[in-house]
């Protein structure tokens, strides 16, 4: 029988944006190498967020290479991040930069919360093959008229919705009708940060595994 590679330690890449360092965490694919999975934090937390540190452990041993991407103002040691502008800003230059590491391997981009949106915004124009969004802030809590559903929607690449069903930011329920090749995934119980209460039917390992295998399952589809 054939053993599983080990999984090296991560690798980690200081990269210049216009508006400041950012720092990418690499883990390197352990299996056949598929493609990248390039996601970052959202505005009020780091790549140490329950969600992204599973998919890090995760997704290398199904051959994706999974960087987590500090934002400069994370980096910077400030606790507000900028305009969306300027999150975009940083972004590009990263996932370029990044790309240039990938020996032409195709990527998704992604990122929970306020990096969703990022993510979005920018996925066409970076070439990726398409976008995981983690906690979509559809909307400002208890302002669910000022919709960000456009950014979503308007990502131009094969786009997975995974959405916490007490999201507070928008709920599975109040999503639009997702458009071919948009696909909204419900995590039963789950808060923006997917959290579930103590006296929920499921615990956060399930949370977490149904996280896991949902964006596992979709990257190998999406890659091939």
């Amino acid at each position: 029988m054939t053993r599983a590679k080990a999984a090296a330690s991560p690798s980690v890449h200081t990269i210049e944006t216009p508006v400041g360092e950012a720092r990418a965490t690499v883990h390197a694919a352990t299996g056949t190498a598929r493609g990248w999975f390039v996601t970052s934090h959202g505005a009020g937390g780091g790549i140490e967020a329950r969600d992204l540190v599973a998919l890090a452990a995760a997704l290398p041993p199904l051959g994706i290479t999974v960087a987590l991407v500090e934002q400069p103002w994370r980096v910077a040691g400030k606790k507000l991040a900028p305009a969306p502008k300027r999150l975009d800003e940083a972004w590009v230059p990263v996932v370029e930069d990044l790309k240039a590491r990938m020996d032409g391997l195709p990527f998704a981009v992604s990122g929970r919360s306020a990096g969703a949106r990022v993510a979005c915004r920018t996925a066409a124009a970076s070439g990726a093959a398409g976008v995981v969004a983690l906690a979509f802030p559809l909307h400002p809590p208890g302002k669910p008229a000022a919709s960000r559903a456009d950014e979503l929607l308007g990502a131009g690449v094969p786009t997975l919705v995974v959405q916490g069903d007490k999201d507070p930011f928008g709920g599975p329920a109040e999503f639009p009708e997702p458009p071919a090749g948009t696909t909204l995934v419900a995590v039963p119980y789950a808060d923006h940060s997917f959290g579930v209460a103590k006296k929920a039917p499921v615990t956060e390992e399930d949370t977490l595994a149904l996280i896991t295998d949902t964006v596992g399952d979709w990257l190998v589809s999406l890659f091939g």
